[in-house]
């Protein structure tokens, strides 16, 4: 019984071949020649009206007979992966165009033109892709940022902008990014994430799902905190699926990616300064105009700055049901960083006028973590209680326990009712909801 031949058999044949050819061939001069001739020959503003598919056939004849001219060494196999790429630069972001359709990849990071990076599952891993030189690195990215009115080059080296599909994209250029321009894409999920799906995925447990929906329909005021990465945007997404699509709902975002499913949403977008330095509209900006729009309920895509004192204005004011996402590694740390950005605002408030503006206007926190096995799970729903004395009082109605004795890659636990009372319940009983809160909260 020789198990030693079957090993021999069974060591992986080395994959770097085809990835050093691929790479080759569209840094070869026999692209550029194909790519220039097809540049030159098409009417590119009007290939721009047509469908990827109709100017296909174009760039595939024009290809071929470059190839028949020059007697250019080019298979069949290469001519398609030419086309292929040319439609990409002209209809898509380049190389990087099998990502964003590849639904398993949540994050793609490029590193200058040689390093391509995609996150699967909550995990990095380097890509075969890559661009020609930097400077088409920067095309792509400029690209980007025209398509949503933005503009990016040396004397504005950043920029903030979405995809079609609401993907969040961040351009930096060179000189600031020394090497190389790096574009970072958080890929928008394409199917919608609901808090039933994020139950079954195991992000929570189904009875913080029920809680969830009374929070919604009992127009509470909410929380979202995370750090970066950490799905806090599809949580407020999949939370905005309960509110009543009667009710008029204004969205304030950087870059607008929230996607809500009722009839009446007002989205509106900042706007950075011009080449003069002019023209500038701040989120602070958008949710005092927000407030004369006749909003229902207010929401604010990131709360990062002054604006925060406006959103607590707003809570505080008869837009209950309005939600926020912070960015803070526990529910007390988010607390802590609104009083910092209020403060921001108004430096010369009290800070026990601005925690009993916080006591009044937030009613959960939701705290959402990307573990270390690249799962996201909300590990703790916070209730706002009060004050007592100078302190806001907090209390947690569910939080996730992991199990200390695995250390295994996937981290194993188990989601934990408190089983309190909420201080809502009787906000909850005007909605007639009491008996089914007070049933989800249960062990």
């Amino acid at each position: 019984m020789s198990a030693e031949p079957s090993q021999v058999e069974a060591t992986p044949v080395r994959a770097a071949a085809p990835i050093d050819k691929h790479e080759a061939l569209i840094r070869s001069d026999n692209f550029k020649k194909i790519r220039t001739v097809v540049f030159a020959s098409m009417n590119m503003s009007a290939a721009l009206m047509m469908s990827r598919e109709q100017v296909r056939a174009g760039i595939e004849q024009i290809a071929a007979e470059v190839v028949m001219r020059e007697r250019l060494n080019v298979t069949t196999a290469e001519q398609t992966l030419i086309v292929n790429e040319i439609l990409n630069d002209m209809f898509g972001v380049g190389p990087i165009e099998p990502l964003l359709a590849d639904e398993s990849v949540t994050d793609i990071l490029v590193n200058g033109p040689d390093q391509v990076y995609a996150e699967r599952h909550g995990r990095l891993e380097l890509t075969p892709l890559k661009f020609r030189d930097n400077a088409h690195v920067i095309n792509v990215a400029q690209r980007i940022a025209a398509a949503v009115g933005r503009r990016v080059d040396e004397s504005s080296p950043m920029v903030d902008a979405r995809l079609a599909d609401g993907s969040r994209v961040n351009v930096v250029l060179p000189p600031i990014a020394i090497r190389g321009a790096s574009i970072s894409i958080r890929k928008f999920a394409k199917r919608n994430i609901t808090l039933a799906r994020m139950a079954q995925q195991g992000n929570m447990s189904p009875a913080m799902t029920r809680m969830l929906k009374i929070a919604g329909a009992c127009r509470l005021n909410v929380v979202i905190s995370g750090g970066t990465g950490s799905g806090k945007t599809t949580l407020l997404n999949a939370l905005s699926h309960h509110i009543d699509e009667h009710e008029r709902i204004v969205t304030i975002e950087d870059a607008a990616e929230l996607q809500l499913q009722q009839p009446h949403v007002v989205s509106l977008e900042t706007r950075p300064e011009n080449a003069e330095g002019l023209g500038s509209v701040s989120q602070r900006d958008l949710v005092r105009n927000a407030l004369r729009m006749r909003p229902d309920r207010i929401i604010l895509g990131e709360t990062r700055g002054a604006e925060a004192f406006d959103v607590l204005q707003a809570m505080n004011t008869g837009h209950d049901g309005s939600m926020t996402t912070i960015h803070a590694n526990t529910p007390r740390d988010a607390i802590t960083r609104l009083e910092s950005m209020v403060m921001m605002a108004n430096g010369n408030l009290p800070l026990l006028s601005i925690r009993r503006q916080i006591a009044s206007a937030v009613h959960l926190i939701l705290q959402i973590e990307r573990m270390r096995d690249g799962m996201r799970r909300v590990t703790r729903i916070t209730e706002v209680a009060g004050m007592e004395g100078d302190v806001v009082i907090t209390q947690d109605l569910f939080t996730f326990r992991f199990d200390t004795t695995a250390y295994q890659d996937e981290v194993r636990g188990a989601f934990e009712s408190s089983s309190l009372r909420p201080v809502f319940s009787a906000r909850a009983a005007y909605y007639g909801l009491e008996e089914q809160l007070l049933e989800a909260m249960r062990p």
